[in-house]
């Protein structure tokens, strides 16, 4: 008989249970958390008038533009694909790309100005790192129609008023505020920025911009070896300067930190470092004498204490809104005030160490964005939430709100009786409790058990045969069980036991009284 000779069929590989890089999976607690924090942010936004808009996930590439902050190439760092009428898509890269695009869709539609906020992810095809995802949430209010810098300061406040209802009290974050008029005028009188011609400097402009924006992280002598030669970091590594002038590099220095003379008896470093300064005031006055001549400067400098003044009027002063020269942000993107929330506690990372938790959320002025589709000027001004670093900050504090108990459990000691069971559950989810029957084998009783523990029940229902002929139901209290189990004595267990008989009709009403409801 011949061999057979025919190749055996290989086996298709079966697909690894991972997640993509750069990505991951929410659990139960950490989406309770963030619906929590959005219903929070959400009842802010709402009470200042501004309304929901939910925008599809995909956008076309060409809507989506360039935009990227911090990506000098068009589309990098977006997920895109062609489909099959050769159209290129992308996923949203941030929330107010989309709405660049509504505003213009709809512009005959909407009120003017157009208030909305939005939240939901956003995906960003960039290396990810500790902390640092591909998909993400943000939460967005902005206003469009608007060249008011009411507009701006009333943004500020919502966002102050927003991180003290999700928890973060007064005195652990500061709102700073500054405006790309002013850093302008900076550069023009230090002679890096000619009005007559923007190209000219530009790139020292940018090595400048990025210098200062890294303020927090170098120090103010970090940033004045890149404003001038370069800077070598500890690793031996050398980032090439702006290569400016001592003249140059003394202006850019000065419009950073200020001088005592004019800020008052404080440290000439605190109003950039700490955000304790209450003389906001002073901090302008000291601006438009360093910004001199410049028009744009002195632009910038009148919409800043414009801001402050419809800030102070509203009751927000210097403990939560603070001038910082420092703050930059998107380069190719603001067109007037900037405005970043960051948090002042510190927490300690990976390795124990002390570290400030840094920023939450930013935004500012874009009137340039919507003009891509309309070719009209259409002033903009808006802020974004970093959802999952506010999380983030909270839970380093223990200061995360949200419900984690579990449903109540009703077991299962007889499978013939199921209809019982589903009448007692039926009961207690009418009454407004989170409860569910066991619906896995019950032929194990203890199982049952370590499948509410895992589930973070707080309660176990209990009703063999011997207590439905008494018309009684047990509640096992599984939380203070365990805490018996773990420390109480004798007496003190038979002083607060864990477990109770009720009659099966004050069944609502006892599990009501256990829960503390």
């Amino acid at each position: 008989m011949a061999n057979d000779k025919t190749p055996a069929v290989k086996a298709a590989r079966r697909p690894r249970a991972e997640t993509p890089k750069g990505f991951r999976d929410y659990f139960g607690a950490e989406v309770t958390a963030r619906k929590a924090m959005l219903d929070k942010i959400a009842e802010v936004y709402h009470r200042y008038g501004f309304d929901p808009l939910e925008t599809s996930a995909v956008e076309t590439v060409e809507a989506l533009g360039k935009f990227l902050p911090d990506v000098d190439r068009p589309n990098e760092g977006v997920f895109g694909w062609q489909d099959e009428d050769a159209d290129w898509l992308a996923l949203r890269y941030d929330l107010t790309a989309p709405l660049a695009r509504v505003a213009a869709q709809y512009r005959n539609d909407l009120p003017s100005p157009y208030r909305r906020f939005a939240m939901g992810p956003v995906w960003r095809n960039e290396k990810p790192g500790p902390g640092r995802f591909r998909q993400f949430y943000q939460c967005d209010a902005d206003t469009v129609g608007s060249a008011s810098v009411a507009a701006d300061a009333e943004i500020c406040a919502m966002l102050s008023d927003a991180l003290e209802i999700v928890g973060i009290p007064r005195g652990d974050y500061v709102v700073k505020v500054n405006n790309r008029k002013v850093l302008n005028g900076v550069m023009e009188v230090a002679g890096v920025l000619d009005p007559s011609d923007p190209s000219k400097f530009e790139a020292e402009r940018g090595i400048v911009l990025r210098a200062i924006d890294k303020l927090d992280r170098l120090g103010l002598e970090g940033v004045r070896a890149l404003l001038g030669a370069g800077r070598k970091d500890e690793s031996g590594d050398f980032t090439k300067g702006a290569g400016l002038s001592e003249h140059a590099v003394e202006k850019i220095m000065s419009f950073l930190y200020g001088n005592q003379e004019a800020m008052g008896d404080i440290n000439e470093f605190e109003f950039v470092t700490t955000g304790k300064v209450s003389q906001n005031l002073n901090a302008i006055k000291y601006l438009r004498d360093l910004v001199g001549s410049s028009q744009t400067g002195l632009e910038g400098v009148a919409e800043l204490e414009l801001i402050v003044t419809y800030l102070e009027s509203q009751g927000y002063g210097s403990d939560r809104i603070v001038i910082d020269p420092s703050v930059v942000r998107g380069l190719g993107y603001y067109t007037g005030p900037v405005y970043e929330a960051e948090l002042t506690f510190e927490i300690l990372d990976e390795k124990g160490r002390k570290r400030s938790f840094g920023s939450v959320a930013g935004g500012g002025r874009y009137d340039d964005l919507v003009k891509r589709f309309t070719g009209q000027a259409v002033p903009a001004t808006g802020v974004s939430i970093g959802v999952d670093r506010l999380l983030a900050a909270l839970a380093a504090k223990g200061r995360l709100a949200g419900d984690t108990a579990g449903p109540v459990v009703v077991t299962v000691m007889d499978r013939d009786r199921m209809a019982d069971y589903m009448g007692m559950v039926a009961d207690l989810r009418q009454a407004g409790i989170r409860a569910e029957v066991y619906l896995g084998n019950p032929k194990q009783f203890g199982n049952q058990l370590k499948y509410a523990d895992k589930r973070q029940s707080p309660i176990a229902i209990i009703q063999g045969g011997n207590e439905a002929e008494k018309g009684v139901v047990i509640l096992k209290d599984l939380i203070l069980g365990a805490k018996i189990a773990q420390s109480a004595t004798l007496e003190e267990w038979k002083d607060q036991p864990a477990q109770v008989e009720v009659p099966r009709a004050d069944l609502v009403e006892a599990v009501r009284k256990m829960l503390g409801a």
